[in-house]
């Protein structure tokens, strides 16, 4: 067993129970479907992937007794829900390592009535943290982002230093990462409609994926698996992104410390300077044709 598997869901179902749930709900659904296209049966199932609140509560001693609070609610595809709130709590600068953490379960009290949406995280006692993250509206969506200038001297001041200077991976290796991804995308190939990010080592191996309807969350699940096995920094990473590349993707790698990030499709103009600001080698439109180098070009083999 994994450090992990002791903060870690239980496995995804997929059938729908209507009795009070005594397991995380599963990844995907099947819904009847009209289908209007000639030559396919009009009437039949589709599965669809699943997207369902997942409130994250956060729980902490100080000198007057212990404190409970909700910080954070995400929309996202239950699975590795434990991954999800480490990932998050780090990349927004709650924690720092993975020794700030105790314990996390999902909330399965009887009085409780949203059972496996809700997860509870409890830091170990001495751990500060700027009680103003935690006080924030951190309502967010599977397209939600932080935009501002601002955020990116936000995060150095949070301590983000630039990043390590990594691997030199060649250009051969990273047209053959989107395929790569795309293979072990087990509810993609279900639903045709989840995000994905992949972790490889700098010869193209994937070494964890995770999916989430959400960009975000997907990365969270994967720096939170990896913070919770003792696996960051990933200095000697690659992260690739099923997406486009935004400021939030790109600040939340930094912070784990991946020195070169790759997406299928395009970056913006803040996770360009975000990724020039930190050292991140940002490469985008990556596919079997070739990609973009938009900052880093030395981690790129073959690129000068």
């Amino acid at each position: 067993m994994s450090p992990s598997d002791n903060f870690s869901a239980s496995p995804d179902s997929d059938s729908p129970d209507p009795t009070p749930p005594t397991r995380p709900p599963g990844s995907s659904q099947q819904r009847q479907i009209r289908r209007m296209r000639d030559g396919k049966p009009p009437r039949g199932i589709d599965s669809v992937a699943t997207e369902e609140p997942l409130e994250i509560r956060l729980c902490w001693q100080e000198s007057d007794g212990g404190k409970e609070r909700a910080i954070a609610v995400t929309m996202r595809t239950p699975g590795n829900d434990s991954d999800l709130a480490a990932g998050f709590l780090l990349t927004e600068g709650i924690i720092e390592k993975q020794g700030d953490i105790t314990g996390i379960s999902h909330c399965t009290e009887g009085d409780v009535e949203q059972h496996f949406n809700i997860v509870r995280v409890v830091l170990r006692d001495g751990v500060s943290f700027d009680l103003k993250l935690v006080e924030r509206n951190f309502y967010t969506s599977s397209s939600c982002g932080v935009c501002g200038k601002a955020s990116i001297d936000a995060i150095r001041a949070r301590g983000c230093m630039p990043v390590a200077s990594g691997p030199v991976v060649s250009a051969t290796v990273i047209r053959q990462l989107p395929e790569k991804l795309r293979a072990a995308q087990d509810i993609f190939d279900r639903t045709g409609g989840i995000h994905a990010s992949g972790v490889f080592d700098g010869d193209g191996e994937i070494l964890l994926l995770r999916e989430d309807v959400g960009r975000h969350n997907a990365l969270d699940k994967v720096i939170g698996s990896m913070l919770l096995n003792g696996e960051l920094p990933a200095s000697e990473r690659v992260l690739l992104v099923s997406g486009r590349a935004s400021f939030e993707l790109v600040q939340k790698a930094a912070v784990a410390g991946f020195p070169l990030v790759a997406a299928v499709g395009a970056p913006s103009s803040l996770a360009v300077e975000t990724a020039e600001r930190f050292g991140v080698t940002l490469l985008g439109f990556v596919s079997n044709s070739g990609f973009n180098i938009y900052s880093g070009d030395e981690r790129v083999g073959g690129s000068r």
